[in-house]
């Protein structure tokens, strides 16, 4: 499977950027999700990958194929890219079967292919089986029906699988009737006979493709139904639809039609599989099967999966890798469990993560000895021990390196005749600082921030009731679901969520001593929404 290489690639309408200078690689038989809010951008990423949209500039490469380059005035038409796609809406024919609806791309295929002998093909195949006629006849016994019928449509799907044929052999497999006890011999004869004349009037290799002076012979062709009719019963085992294939679609569940499209997607058999959030029309359980079954179904075809989501807890749960774009930027792009783990940011730690995380404002300025005595949540005192060696004042001189770098970058695109002003301006994420009273935070004035402002971030499972604590909090709220337990935790006039694992009751009102365990407690900058560092938080 091919690499997609994504450079400086920016989409934009008028002022409003889109996607904005995108720099990303999606690795050979990886699972990507492209995350983020509502109209951040990732639908229209995947879009300008498959050739559905075009960008405004950038490079985009699949494989050793260069596909769009705005430079060099290069556009492969999305047909030309070898890629397939699965839509929200799965786009069904109502008047077909569910065979047709498969089976309707690949007729419409016309490329250049080997040349190949079917018949000859086919006549070494039954033979082969032939040689082997009690498992046909095995398998042709389960086939009865309680009157001890044979259920043709039935033997004929049982043989499909059992040997990976096409419907049209099975139906010859079918009528040598070895259930009767006929012995196969004189046929497996004639067949070897019809392999042998193939291959005495031309040139074949062992997949019976014609060869000329040691290469096989290309030809522009469409599929023949051979071929169409063995893409079709492969891609059917792989979703197990085959026992569908005579279906309408509305005779199927929602589960079941989102597998026909996910067939319908394979048969081609696409270099890469783009999928814009399959699942958002299926219930609650029926959406957790079928991760499952796209998790089985990305090991089994070794493809490529970029796949666009909303919901992280899909992006945690299918991918290899986590794109997070938020406004057309992307915020991080690493393994799942590192971006819960390791968020880059203000916005990937709210995003990612459910119950949300805990937003803490801090104010305090590194000791001699490399901790950060803090003051929270209302006057409280705690020290901040990072997990490796930070230099507070190094940091931010970092960060003001690299902010003024950026400015004097922008300057300089911005002195360009082609440059257009981005409408839509990126701009520190407002995190929410939970209270027992709401504020209005669109109605407060932007504080005056300085090096000691930090914002604390607390995973709620790292939020626990201790024995004895010098931090005191009430119980403002429970929810047990049975292994565990969602709290609500008041502290003076904030509140923190918490996980608590077990079947425990909880008392509203009741007052319980805490502390927040771990050495994963992140620290940020309040005033650029970075990440400072890891550690543990002692009270």
């Amino acid at each position: 499977m091919p690499e997609i290489k994504l450079e400086h690639v920016t989409k934009r309408w008028g002022k409003f950027y889109a996607v904005d200078d995108l720099d990303l690689v999606i690795k050979n038989n990886s699972f990507v999700t492209l995350l983020g809010p509502s109209g951040c951008g990732k639908t229209t990423i995947l879009r300008m990958i498959a050739g559905l949209e075009t960008p405004t500039c950038g490079r985009i490469t699949i494989g050793d194929q260069v596909v769009f380059d705005s430079d060099l005035g290069i556009n492969v038409p999305p047909n030309k890219r070898k890629v397939g796609f699965l839509f929200q809406n799965y786009a069904l024919w109502p008047n077909m079967t569910v065979y047709d609806n498969i089976a309707f791309g690949l007729s419409n295929v016309k490329d250049t292919l080997p040349k190949v002998d079917f018949e000859a093909k086919n006549a070494a195949r039954l033979a082969q089986i032939l040689k082997t006629p009690g498992e046909v006849v095995k398998i042709l016994e389960d086939c009865r029906d309680k009157t001890g019928k044979l259920d043709e449509k039935r033997a004929y799907i049982k043989l499909i699988d059992a040997f990976t044929l096409s419907i049209y052999t099975a139906k010859k497999l079918f009528a040598y009737h070895l259930e009767s006890g006929k012995d196969p011999a004189a046929d497996i004869a004639a067949l070897e006979r019809k392999v042998a004349a193939a291959r005495k009037s031309q040139t074949l290799d062992d997949q019976f493709r014609v060869l000329q002076n040691g290469q096989p012979v290309l030809e522009k062709r469409k599929l023949t139904k051979e071929e169409i009719d063995l893409s079709v019963r492969r891609v059917s085992r792989i979703v197990k639809i085959g026992m569908f294939m005579d279906r309408y679609p509305a005779e199927l569940s929602g589960g079941q039609q989102q597998r026909v499209a996910i067939a319908r997607t394979l048969a081609p058999e696409p270099s890469v599989l783009f999928m814009d959030e399959p699942l958002s029309n299926l219930d609650a359980k029926l959406r957790l099967e079928m991760r499952y079954e796209l998790q089985r179904l990305h090991v089994e075809t070794g493809s490529t999966f970029v796949y666009v989501t909303h919901d992280q807890m899909e992006a945690m749960t299918l991918a290899t890798q986590i794109c997070l774009v938020n406004n057309g930027v992307l915020q991080q792009y690493e393994a799942p469990l590192t971006v819960y783990n390791k968020p880059s940011n203000l916005f990937v730690a709210d995003f990612v993560g459910n119950p949300s995380i805990n937003f803490v404002e801090a104010t305090g300025a590194q000791a001699a000895d490399g901790t950060i005595p803090l003051t929270l949540l209302g006057g409280r005192k705690a020290v901040f021990r990072p997990a490796s060696p930070v230099s507070l004042p190094d940091w931010f001189r970092a960060r003001n390196e690299d902010i003024a770098r950026r400015e004097a970058e922008h300057q300089k695109n911005a002195a360009q005749k082609s440059y257009v002003e981005k409408s839509n301006k990126d701009e520190t994420f407002r995190y929410h600082i939970a209270k027992v009273e709401e504020e209005d935070d669109s109605l407060r004035d932007d504080p005056v921030l300085t090096d000691t402002d930090l914002v604390l971030g607390i995973r709620p499972e790292f939020l626990d009731i201790a024995d004895s604590s010098t931090l005191e909090g009430e119980i403002y709220g429970a929810m047990p679901t049975g292994m565990e337990s969602t709290i609500k935790v008041r502290v003076g006039e904030f509140l923190l969520t918490g996980v608590i694992f077990g079947s425990s009751l909880f008392t509203i009102g009741a007052k319980v001593p805490l502390s927040v365990s771990g050495d994963n407690i992140m620290l940020f900058d309040r005033q650029s929404g970075r990440c400072i560092a890891f550690g543990s938080l002692r009270f």
